[in-house]
């Protein structure tokens, strides 16, 4: 049904698919199939639960909440970071360190998804309290869902 569903928004040309129960402005089909591919497995339930939320806040089709989009694509990350590394008191750049060590994440990798992470958490407020609401887009939580959907895939490959 979702094939068929997608396979007539893919003709009608419309700016969306439909991905795990949500219509989302991600319409590559490298970009749905990670996006489906990293909620598929069912023993990170963690990572599971943080990607349908970002999904849902994304797909919200008359007010789109891309900050919490954004949040949740990252702690998708940090949630399955912190179970492979079995410390669920680390934030995701210590479990990030453990997992290089260990040989499972290149150090060029690690900065790269440290950096997305402290875009997350810097002084703008997106994962923190805030004074005013940043200036984020579809195009900032669909990047981020993305991005965070392949390293997931990436990391579970690894380990």
């Amino acid at each position: 049904m979702q094939e068929m569903l997608n396979a007539i928004l893919e003709r009608e040309l419309a700016g969306y698919r439909y991905i795990s129960g949500a219509f989302a402005p991600v319409t590559g089909k490298e970009e749905v199939d990670s996006i489906e591919q990293a909620l598929e497995d069912g023993q990170f339930a963690g990572v599971e639960v943080h990607l349908r939320s970002a999904l849902d806040h994304l797909s919200w089709k008359q007010n789109p909440d891309y900050r919490n989009s954004i949040k949740e694509s990252i702690s998708a990350v940090e949630s399955l970071a912190k179970e492979l590394t079995g410390n669920s008191k680390a934030s995701l750049r210590d479990a990030l360190l453990i997992l290089e060590k260990d040989g499972k994440v290149h150090p060029a990798l690690k900065k790269a998804l440290s950096s997305l992470y402290g875009y997350t958490s810097d002084e703008s407020g997106i994962r923190h309290a805030m004074l005013e609401e940043p200036t984020l887009s579809a195009s900032d939580a669909k990047f981020l869902l993305v991005a965070c959907s392949a390293f997931i895939n990436y990391l579970k490959a690894k380990v």
